[in-house]
């Protein structure tokens, strides 16, 4: 009986073998061709890029090059605080942390980004707020960074995608102007429509918002408002207007107090954690990113910094990635990042694993030809090869995640792109052509 076993054990030894030495043998050949189509390739060569292609079911490097050099993310670095969410938040986000005293309640921030968000519509803190019967006493000061991220450009400002970043963020930290029936403009949170004002001596150009650079003071031009406009803008955050907002909104008093928060403070958690993760996903949005990071220092009892949150993620659950990072931000927006296409790829490995389920990630990620910023990269369709987060600064484009080939095969790909000064959808396009040709082929 026991020869038997050994026959049996020599036997599957023998077939294990030879199935790790077919896979080998594919994957040689996926790395030729794939080699090959850089080589032919007419917009690669002008500039620098790393690209890394990897077998996850075999765990095998496929092929690579310049996969250990290091490339500015952009909003690849998504995936970091995607990923850091898994670990550290895996079912819900903290909206609020307070304790009752008394006729008292008092209240602190977490960084939720999804209070009274436009879209993510978080009303669990609110509605709580709203109900109590106590008076209310907000305690600031739990956040300890800068209202800016580690390298952000500051003429970006008056951009959607550059929201300040503080401890209680309320209607997304922005202001949204749009045209109204009768010719004029609408302004929410209504309570900015006194910060704006008309220059007449712009009579000419595009109708264009801007807000002055310290103050919430908002200019618009002296020329007809176009159909349909909307523009939305960061407001300069302040502790007032904090406080003013709050007020407006729950129509109720509301008073400072100058209290740290107690270690047995409770939690009001306002929505599902993959709700947010795919709100920070599929449009890319920065400042849900940012707010996510404070959130996730709240679970893990830290201060309220970006620095240290960050700190403590890379060394808790991203001490195996293969190069050292640079991580700064939550979003992206800062230069400050680089990565290489390898520590992508760990990462992106990581995330599989975490989630354990590949449907459910995919659903919360950007799918090519179908949703998110993936959507118009690649043709239209409802049945989409490619998953994965894109990345876009000035002289910058990346694609990192994941395919499935025609052949039911499941690769991990990061394909960043720096440094060029040709248009980037010339690059967009050598991305697609390139990942398509690997769905198509293997």
């Amino acid at each position: 009986m026991f020869k038997k076993y050994l026959r049996l054990a020599k036997i599957a030894a023998v077939l294990l073998f030879a199935l790790s030495f077919t896979a080998c043998k594919t994957n040689q050949i996926i790395a030729k061709k794939v080699k090959n189509e850089f080589k032919n390739s007419k917009v690669t060569d002008k500039y620098l890029y790393g690209f890394a292609l990897y077998d996850l079911a075999n765990k095998e490097m496929i092929f690579e090059h310049n996969g250990d050099r290091y490339f500015t993310p952009a909003s690849n670095t998504k995936l970091f605080t995607f990923y850091a969410g898994l670990k550290v938040a895996p079912d819900s986000i903290p909206s609020l942390r307070y304790v009752e005293r008394g006729d008292s309640l008092i209240f602190w921030g977490t960084g939720d980004p999804s209070f009274l968000h436009t879209s993510l519509k978080g009303t669990k803190a609110f509605n709580f707020l709203k109900n109590t019967n106590k008076k209310l006493f907000y305690a600031p000061g739990r956040y300890t960074g800068d209202f800016y991220g580690n390298g952000w450009q500051w003429d970006d400002y008056n951009d959607y995608y550059q929201a300040e970043i503080n401890e209680l963020p309320l209607m997304d930290n922005l202001v949204t102007i749009t045209s109204n029936k009768k010719g004029g403009i609408q302004v929410s949170p209504q309570l900015f429509s006194s910060c704006v004002s008309v220059d007449n001596a712009k009579t000419q150009g595009n109708f264009n918002v801007k807000r002055d650079f310290l103050q919430n003071h908002f200019t618009i031009p002296n020329v007809v408002v176009p159909n349909n406009f909307s523009q939305e803008i960061p407001y300069k955050v302040s502790l007032g207007l904090t406080l003013n907002l709050l007020t407006d909104t729950l129509k109720k008093q509301i008073e400072v107090i100058d209290e740290k928060m107690p270690t047995n403070a409770k939690t009001i958690y306002n929505l599902k954690t993959d709700t947010i993760l795919k709100r920070l996903m599929l449009p890319s949005d920065n400042f849900v990113a940012e707010q996510l990071l404070l959130t996730y220092a709240d679970k893990l009892g830290l201060e309220l910094n970006t620095r240290k949150v960050i700190k403590y993620i890379e060394e808790k659950y991203l001490s195996d990635l293969p190069q050292k990072i640079s991580w700064v931000d939550g979003s992206g927006l800062s230069r400050g990042n680089l990565f290489t296409p390898r520590d992508i790829i760990k990462l992106l490995e990581k995330i599989y694993q975490e989630e354990n389920n590949q449907q459910k990630l995919f659903n919360m990620l950007p799918a090519g030809g179908k949703a998110g910023t993936l959507r118009n990269a690649y043709p239209k369709t409802d049945h989409p090869f490619v998953f994965g987060k894109t990345g876009t600064l000035s002289n910058n484009h990346n694609q990192s995640g994941y395919i499935i080939t025609k052949k039911g095969k499941l690769f991990l790909f990061s394909f960043m792109n720096n440094n060029f000064v040709m248009p980037t959808s010339e690059v967009r396009n050598e991305m697609v052509r390139i990942v398509t040709y690997i769905h198509d082929n293997f």
